[in-house]
């Protein structure tokens, strides 16, 4: 990942993002391609939108390294192909304590890592040791981004953690303990970066030997070219200059063997050069097409994945550079001045729909009796009148550069938001600029007044949506300025904190109630279905709402 200064917030918006290497595309030669077919599956390539930070999942926070390393790591939980939805991966089952703080996981058996380790209770324990006790570097939010978002602190003892302690109780029992209770435990482990590695691998390449270098950083034999986990891959190599990463198949896999001989990703940065290379054979699929491109690349003959919508677009509302902004009628117009559904219907993809509140209806805390804001340009003009703002004059930011899974077409989102302000009789001054080149450094730092920004979900967690929202008093860029910010943040947080299921689904509720009606720091928008697409020769991928595909199952059938 290029974007280092990673705070809770830029996390939203940079997941799937990574500097890109240019590539040429000549330089898939057919020899790297089986031809498909048989009992190996042949190679797959798949076009990447930009390379790897490193081979270290705890380092990383791109959806691009995960793309690869997820292939090479298992967790201890996993989610179930096609859905959000937990299920076991190397623990076979797991309990907890009344108050939900130790948790006592029975692992796989049989399970051993790529350079021929065990992998057992004593692995499981190293691991949440190592990230534990970074220090350096490894401890800063730009490499353990996701340890920090969901246990905090550090053995340094300088902020509180949710981690307390491991046990091995024997080879295939694990004890964990926790400081106290989260609903978003044990979920949150099935996310890539607290995959399990293998502790021999890690010691004999330094894997914490990682270092800041000016706005970068320098990492470990064991990041760049050594990753060990138990996955149904291995890796082979990472040739920078041409942007391709090798896996080969891992044919002692404790569980069901890949399909693939091997897997290659090849970064491709540009999305039209992805299309063209996909049309021209040079590779096998790739993620995330433009919506425009989805007809022509389904009559071309690709079979072209539409995933359930596990996200959300939002306009945000920074209340502190614009006074009228604090009022809450002022923002209540802004929601009725949208045409949503239309928004919905001419602009975003297939299968788009509008959004009522800031998750998905699959999320628990759903609450279906929110307040809603029905496309009303005459509400919204009495609204301002009352509010003594009818002359309103607002900045409407939004990003060059750049798609993303909630918000495909930036530009053309902009143009119907701004042509629905204006209708209701607000002037709007556009302010565009590149994602990575300006716009989320000033959005994070409360310059932006009105800006498009969204967030794809980690997993079913009404906490990894809201939660990363508004449940910290930290970089609120959107309440910068407001009385109820803090009142917000701790009701998020005592709502994760609730132990009984029924008492916390109505805090969750109740919060959901408020933000749309009571504090309105943002609209609501759209949830997008993000698309991925394949050759017809490729045969088994299952799209995952999370974005998070896994290849053993795929194999390649030959088209001749």
């Amino acid at each position: 990942m290029l974007h280092l200064r990673v705070t809770r917030m830029r996390r939203t918006v940079l997941i799937g993002l990574a500097g890109a290497l240019a590539v040429s595309l000549s330089a898939c030669a057919e020899s790297q391609r089986d031809s498909g077919g048989g009992q190996d599956g042949g190679t797959l390539v798949f076009g990447a939108t930009g390379a790897p930070s490193n081979f270290d999942p705890f380092y990383a926070s791109d959806g691009e390294t995960f793309r690869v390393t997820r292939q090479l790591y298992e967790n201890l939980v996993g989610i179930k192909p096609g859905t959000a939805e937990l299920e076991p991966e190397l623990a076979t089952e797991w309990e907890s304590t009344p108050d939900g703080k130790t948790w006592t996981f029975t692992l796989k058996e049989g399970v051993k890592f790529h350079d021929g380790t065990d992998f057992n209770a004593d692995a499981v324990c190293k691991n949440f040791e190592r990230m534990y006790n970074q220090t350096g570097a490894g401890a800063t939010a730009a490499l353990s981004y996701y340890w920090i978002e969901n246990f905090g602190g550090f053995a340094d003892g300088k902020n509180p953690s949710l981690y307390k302690s491991c046990t091995a109780e024997n080879p295939t029992t694990v004890k964990l303990e926790l400081t106290r209770f989260t609903a978003g435990f044990p979920t949150m482990l099935s996310q890539d970066s607290f995959a399990m590695q293998s502790p021999a691998a890690m010691d004999k390449y330094k894997a914490n030997d990682v270092k800041a270098q000016g706005d970068s950083f320098v990492f470990s034999e064991y990041a760049r070219s050594h990753p060990t986990g138990t996955g149904p891959f291995k890796f082979v190599s990472y040739d920078e200059a041409n942007g391709t990463i090798e896996l080969q198949r891992n044919d002692d896999y404790h569980g069901e063997k890949a399909k693939l001989s091997k897997l290659i990703f090849r970064v491709i940065e540009d999305e039209t050069a992805r299309k063209q290379a996909l049309e021209a054979g040079d590779i096998d699929g790739y993620d995330f097409p433009a919506p425009a491109d989805w007809d022509a690349l389904k009559s071309s003959g690709n079979n072209l994945m539409i995933r359930d919508p596990f996200n959300i677009l939002y306009l945000g509302i920074t209340q502190k550079n614009n006074p009228a902004l604090k009022d809450l009628r002022v923002r209540q117009a802004l929601a009725y001045a949208i045409d949503r559904q239309s928004l919905v219907t001419s602009v975003m993809p297939e299968k788009a729909e509008v959004a009522k509140q800031f998750y998905p209806s699959t999320v628990d805390g759903y609450a279906d009796d929110v307040q809603e804001y029905p496309y009303d340009p005459d509400k919204a003009k009495q609204l301002l009148r009352q509010a003594g703002h009818e002359n309103l004059t607002v900045e409407l930011w939004w990003p060059s550069q750049v798609t993303r899974p909630y918000m495909p077409n930036p530009q053309a989102i902009f143009g119907a938001i701004k042509e629905d302000l204006e209708q209701a009789g607000i002037k709007v001054k556009p302010i565009s600029k590149p994602w990575a080149g300006g716009y989320l450094d000033q959005v994070e730092v409360a310059d932006a007044q009105l800006f498009l920004l969204g967030w794809t979900g980690d997993y079913n967690s009404p906490d990894n949506f809201i939660g990363t929202f508004f449940g910290t008093t930290e970089n609120q860029f959107w309440t910068s300025g407001s009385p109820w910010g803090d009142e917000l943040a701790k009701a998020i947080d005592e709502a994760d904190a609730t132990v009984d299921d029924a008492e916390r689904e109505a805090k969750y509720q109740e919060i959901n109630r408020k933000l749309m009606s009571e504090y309105l720091p943002a609209i609501p928008l759209s949830h997008s279905p993000p698309a991925i697409v394949v050759s017809p020769e490729v045969q088994g991928l299952v799209p995952s709402p999370l974005t998070k595909e896994e290849f053993a199952p795929v194999s390649m059938s030959s088209s001749e």
